[in-house]
């Protein structure tokens, strides 16, 4: 692991962190997009399937349980019992859109044809889009309030640094491919690019 890696992990971690104390300190989710985040949870899910038969590190199964243990919880925030306001009629992306096309690369662009790796591709492709309807949603609020453009900033430095690890390995690891998170992860930082300059 190198230092770009560790710096964007702990950069999603924080963008999560904030999402977390907006939504706990204001009680409501104003502004929020719930099919982001359900689209995260999928994300998470699909790409985590192998936290209980495949051990990397410690570190690493730390980060997938804190990623689909927090994607959870945002969740259950935003629909469960505890009326934290949250404006449905502003969140209206059709989900479908994303995951539909998604779903189809990922069974044309994979690595190998088994359940595990098209489950990773489609995490990598729908990762790429999950934030298009919280950016939908802040077209149509016109305005961004200062958590909520931290947590999306900070999630876009979390993909930049992603950039950058993959730039540092592509130079340091002789062999070193992976040309489904490079065009996926560039898809993903355009649309955080398209936040920062519009926001």
């Amino acid at each position: 692991m190198n230092i770009f890696r560790l710096i964007g992990d702990f950069l999603h971690l924080l963008s999560i962190v904030l999402l977390l104390i907006k939504i706990k300190k204001s009680k409501t989710c104003a502004g929020i997009s719930l099919k982001t985040q359900e689209l995260y949870a999928i994300v998470f899910v699909s790409r985590y399937l192998d936290l209980f038969t495949n051990f990397t590190s410690l570190y690493n199964t730390v980060f997938k349980i804190l990623y689909l243990s927090s994607s959870g919880y945002i969740i259950y925030l935003m629909r469960g019992p505890l009326n934290i306001k949250y404006d449905e009629e502003q969140d209206s992306f059709n989900m479908w859109y994303a995951i539909g096309p998604c779903a189809a690369l990922s069974f044309i662009f994979t690595y190998e044809y088994t359940f595990s790796e098209i489950l990773w591709a489609f995490s990598e492709y729908l990762e790429a889009v999950a934030l298009l309807p919280q950016l939908f949603m802040l077209v149509r609020y016109k305005e961004v309030e200062t958590l909520t453009s931290h947590y999306i900033a900070a999630l876009g430095a979390y993909r930049v640094f992603y950039v950058l690890n993959w730039i540092y390995r592509l130079s340091t690891e002789s062999g070193y491919s992976d040309w489904i998170s490079w065009i996926a992860g560039i898809v993903h930082t355009c649309l955080y690019a398209d936040f920062a300059y519009h926001y």
